[in-house]
């Protein structure tokens, strides 16, 4: 399979979601015509933009002032705070947004335009209301039909947003998208997978939540478990430091580039669209209006009746021009080489939280020499029943067995959960069993974590650019280290253990509790027989970078 043949078949099997067979030939005869030769750089790599920074002077905010006097009582280190609830992340943006006095930046690999998202964009158009400057940049890879409605806040002053290394086709016919990509192949597989949001360059949420009804879980179909990190002090210029960097890249391009400038009359339907939204999801099972108007959690973190942890804290994240930099074509950031080495440094026990789990030749490295070490290695993934991407799994599973044979620890979490507890979750959506987890988190012998976008897996190492930071905290080390624990008890995950089949060969064995009894499981758990045949079949190919 030649390289550009797998990066075609890895993004097609990567979408999940399958061609739509009435893409019209002249459609595709105009973008094959149109995409010849621009294979290197992105539609309106050369359209004119200014460039902005972040705001200089935070302390003249409220937000900003009262993070300064605290970070001067901790000795200038930074104060942070997990938010692991699905629901709670939401409402800490809606929050904070209603919070902003200058500024706001916005930087999602997916911005979706649902329940959650929609509600977020009102409040979001209100700021931009009040004169507070709102920067959005979103990346291209994962738009569906619908997204596409954001554009139309661009006709506001205060509302600029940019799209980072877009397509050229901006429809929704997966199949023109497919060939789009496969003519430019090398460009388009490079995504911009960051996940961060910051007010008036004072405080700051990061993490492995994107914006959309699944990642606050409030979605019966899908339920992703993750985690924002609420973080303030001196590292939050830092953070704004990498948003301003993607921001005045080449790669991020003014929508104006890719669809020109919205009808005037867009905006004002977009707001009263967006009206209607809020008014219609008022009475649901859950009021996500009034819960916004509790003004909870941000104001008891604002209060201090939900400390902070202060300590000592690294940014750690990819250049914009990552590609450029891996080949030595450039100066800049590589995220994976400092975490890497703080995980291999560790002395006693590595804990690693990843949906998607694809360690390569250079992770299996480095697990043997910490095994060697006697370090206790344990993994919390996403199993067959539960993962989100097929082949994700599909690359993950060749690695379990020489993984389980080295020492690690493998569990794999439950797509029906026994139990709510460190899942994100609530007991109403605990019914459902579309449980996934989404959240990447590193512990370094309880004494120090990570926690960002960066999945463990090829993807993230050398296709997507990534952000997240490294903090010397045990106090939030033990947190994760808690949670861990909770999720990998029998109730909420699968133990993988190995066994002889009778011939010498080790063969997996998944055990968990069933009706207060623990069972082990020959065969591997999965929703269907079909996604098992799928799983297998998938794993012949070879697409570990592309995963």
């Amino acid at each position: 399979m030649s390289s550009v043949t797998q990066m075609v078949v890895g993004q097609w099997i990567i979408w999940h979601r399958g061609a739509t067979a009435c893409a019209r030939s002249v459609a595709l005869a105009v973008l094959l015509c149109s995409l010849a030769g621009c294979a290197l750089l992105p539609p309106g790599v050369d359209f004119p933009r200014s460039a902005s920074i972040a705001l200089a002077n935070p302390e003249q905010t409220v937000l900003g002032q009262r993070f300064a006097i605290e970070a001067r009582k901790h000795d200038g280190g930074s104060g942070f705070r997990v938010i692991s609830n699905g629901l709670d992340g939401f409402l800490a943006r809606a929050e904070l947004i209603s919070a902003a006095e200058r500024t706001i930046d916005v930087q999602y690999y997916i911005f979706r335009q649902d329940t959650t998202g929609q509600l977020l964009t009102q409040s979001l158009l209100r700021a931009a209301d009040r004169g507070v400057r709102v920067r959005i940049l979103i990346d291209d890879g994962e738009t569906v039909a619908g997204d596409e409605q954001i554009v139309a806040l661009t006709i506001h002053p205060n509302i600029e947003i940019r799209v980072f290394n877009p397509f050229l086709y901006r429809g929704h016919v997966e199949l023109i998208r497919a060939t789009e990509f496969a003519l430019s192949a090398s460009r388009l597989d490079y995504r911009m997978h960051n996940k961060l949001f910051v007010i008036d360059n004072a405080i700051a949420l990061v993490g492995g939540r994107n914006i959309g009804d699944q990642y606050f879980q409030i979605d019966p179909e899908s339920q992703f478990g993750d985690d924002d990190l609420v973080a303030a002090g001196p590292v939050v210029p830092k953070l704004s430091a990498t948003f301003d960097e993607f921001w005045n890249s080449r790669l991020a391009i003014p929508v104006a580039a890719l669809t020109g400038i919205p009808a005037p009359n867009a905006l004002d339907k977009y707001r009263e669209a967006l009206g209607e939204h809020r008014s219609a999801v008022q009475f649901g099972e859950t009021d996500l209006v009034q819960r916004i108007a509790s003004n909870e959690p941000v104001a008891s973190i604002l209060s201090g009746q939900l400390p902070l942890a202060w300590a000592q804290a690294t940014v750690v994240y990819d250049s914009p021009d990552k590609k450029r930099v891996e080949q030595g074509e450039m100066i800049g950031k590589l995220m994976h080489r400092p975490v890497a080495m703080t995980a291999a440094a560790t002395r006693v026990e590595l804990e690693l939280v990843t949906p998607f789990f694809i360690p390569g030749s250079a992770g299996m490295r480095m697990f043997q020499e910490l095994r060697d070490k006697g370090v206790r290695v344990r993994v919390l993934t996403n199993s067959l029943e539960s993962t989100p991407e097929l082949p994700a799994h599909a690359g993950y599973m060749k690695y379990r067995v020489p993984l389980l044979e080295q020492g690690v620890e493998l569990h794999e979490v439950r797509a029906l959960l026994g139990s709510a507890k460190g899942s994100g979750e609530s007991m109403a959506m605990l019914r459902f069993g579309n449980f996934a987890l989404h959240a990447k988190l590193f512990v370094f012998d309880r004494r120090a974590l990570y926690i960002g976008s960066m999945n463990f897996d090829q993807r993230s190492r050398t296709l997507n650019t990534e952000v997240g930071l490294i903090i010397e905290s045990s106090e939030l080390a033990q947190q994760i280290a808690a949670r861990f624990e909770s999720i990998t008890t029998p109730l909420n995950s699968y133990e993988l253990t190995l066994a002889e089949d009778g011939r010498g060969v080790n063969k997996l064995v998944w055990r968990t509790q069933e009706n207060g009894k623990i069972v082990d499981r020959d065969v591997e758990p999965s929703r269907s027989a079909w996604d098992s045949i799928e799983v297998k079949l998938l794993s012949l190919l070879p697409l570990d970078r592309e995963l």
